[in-house]
């Protein structure tokens, strides 16, 4: 059984990769509508100070980040055509900050330090 936090009658999830710790925000996002996670993640990846914040973030915490594909994703966050999945801002940049997982204990995950 993967360890929770408790939060307001919620728990959450967490996981570990690498010695860091993530928190699952797909559990947070339940909280607000648990029929609909996906979508509420969806919407708060598409909103352009969300990006700037992850960019921002993993330019300060990872030197593999790929900065270019960000500038991409930040001219286009906002836009009603704008979509961006976890999965797409992981690969597509090489962030370290949010993780991404199927199965089970599936979800998407985000490094403690990405939500302080």
């Amino acid at each position: 059984m993967k360890p929770k936090l408790q939060v307001l009658e919620q728990s959450i999830s967490t996981d570990t990769k690498n010695g860091v710790e993530y928190i699952c925000i797909t559990d947070i996002a339940k909280f607000k509508n648990a029929d609909r996670t996906g979508v509420i993640i969806g919407n708060w990846l598409r909103n352009r100070n969300t990006i700037e914040f992850l960019g921002i973030w993993e330019q300060l915490h990872n030197p593999s980040f790929k900065v270019i594909e960000f500038d991409d994703f930040k001219k286009q966050a906002g836009l009603n055509s704008f979509t961006l999945t976890p999965k797409q801002w992981i690969e597509k940049t090489s962030a370290i900050g949010i993780i991404s997982k199927a199965g089970r204990y599936g979800g998407t995950y985000a490094q403690k330090r990405y939500c302080l």
